[in-house]
C-alpha cells in the first residue's frame, strides 16, 4: 500500500502531537522539536502538562481551538481507534501513526472518512528522508508509547 507521505509533509503546517511528553529526552519530544525547527506549527495534546516546549498543552484533541492538518500518534496502538475518531470529529486532515504503531482498523476507519493516513513509520526521519535534512542520530523514533 502506498502511502501519502510526501503530500502529507508537503502540504501540512499543523501537527498535534497525540502523547507528546514533556520530557526533552523522549522520542516524541525530539520529534516535536525537529518538526518545530523545520516551520511546523507543532501542538502538544497531554492531560498532564499544561505546557511542552513552551505551547500550551491540551487535554484532548477536541480541546483544540481549531483543527490541525495533521495528528501524530504517539500513543499504544489500541488507543488509536479513539484518537482517530477525534480527529475525524475535529475535522484534521491526516493522521499520522508513529514508527510501531499499527492499527488496521483505526487506519481503515480514517480512509474511509477521507483522511490522508500514514502508519508505522516515524514523522522526523520521513521529513529527513524527503527533504535530504540530516540523518537521525540511531536512537531516534526507537520510542516506548505512552500510557
Amino acid at each position: 500500500m502506498s502511502y501519502p507521505i510526501k503530500k502529507v509533509l508537503t502540504t501540512s503546517k499543523t501537527v498535534a502531537i497525540v502523547g507528546l511528553s514533556a520530557k526533552p529526552d523522549s522520542d516524541s519530544y525530539a520529534v516535536a522539536r525537529y518538526l518545530s525547527d523545520h516551520g511546523y506549527d507543532v501542538i502538544p495534546i497531554n492531560p498532564s502538562a499544561s505546557e511542552i516546549m513552551g505551547r500550551k498543552s491540551y487535554a484532548s484533541l477536541r480541546d483544540l481551538p481549531e483543527p490541525p492538518d495533521v495528528v501524530d500518534i504517539f500513543r499504544r496502538a489500541e488507543v488509536a481507534p479513539e484518537i482517530v475518531e477525534d480527529a475525524i470529529a475535529i475535522g484534521a486532515r491526516a493522521v499520522w501513526l508513529q514508527l510501531g504503531i499499527v492499527h488496521p482498523a483505526a487506519a481503515k476507519r480514517a480512509r474511509e472518512a477521507g483522511l490522508m493516513v500514514v502508519v508505522d513509520r516515524c514523522m522526523k526521519r520521513e521529513h529527513e528522508r524527503i527533504t535530504g535534512a540530516a540523518v537521525p542520530p540511531r536512537g531516534t523514533c526507537q520510542w516506548k508509547p505512552s500510557a
